[in-house]
């Protein structure tokens, strides 16, 4: 898998492809991070909710923290095993951050009172926001996963069920709006359908 993967990068047009993936991430964590910073400047306040008005708060910050850790590690793995698909792979999760940055941008609303508390020290502080919250990355990513390799029936399943295991995890520790998790479905699914569109050439030499 790894020899098949480096075997790639002989192909200039690959390589190529690949390069330009990894610059457009790289923006697009650093934008993430930059709209994190402004919207936890400009956080307003909490609103109420009709899931978390009516459930207790759980602590989950280690499922969250580690969970997350866990789905990068394991889309990595994905990238390497389907290596043709990698760059259009990437492109697309930098878009779902891009998009996702200019919509926290947007709202800022505070967390929820009661939230889990996530270690402020940690990796994750560069990623977690408290006033970015306008849509659940924790609940898209692994549903933008699933879109992208839908014809494949074993990870479509399992990154859908890491998709609902993350919603049910950041409502219960009222790390999301119930708003934020809805949403990231419907939100994903159109940046998914944008991707498709602006990379299409890498979707296609992929497919």
């Amino acid at each position: 898998m790894i020899k098949d993967f480096l075997g790639q990068f002989k192909d200039k047009a690959y390589l190529s492809r690949s390069l330009g993936a990894a610059l457009l991430l790289l923006f697009a964590l650093v934008v993430n991070y930059w709209a994190g910073i402004y919207a936890n400047e400009k956080i307003s306040n909490p609103v109420a909710d009709i899931i978390l008005d009516n459930v207790p708060a759980l602590s989950v910050d280690h499922i969250f923290v580690y969970g997350g850790y866990i789905l990068v590690a394991c889309i990595f793995l994905v990238g390497i095993q389907h290596s043709r698909r990698a760059p259009f792979m990437v492109k697309t999760i930098a878009l779902f951050y891009i998009i996702r940055a200019l919509f926290t941008s947007l709202t800022h609303i505070a967390p929820y009172p009661t939230h889990v508390i996530i270690d402020p020290t940690g990796l994750s502080r560069f990623f977690n926001f408290d006033g970015q919250l306008f849509f659940s990355g924790h609940t898209g990513l692994p549903f933008l996963m699933a879109l992208l390799f839908w014809d494949n029936k074993r990870l479509r399943i399992a990154f859908i069920a890491l998709s609902v295991i993350f919603g049910v995890v950041v409502l219960l520790g009222h790390l999301h709006y119930s708003i934020d998790v809805a949403s990231a479905f419907f939100i994903t699914y159109a940046i998914y359908g944008i991707a498709e569109q602006v990379f299409k050439k890498d979707k296609e030499i992929g497919a």
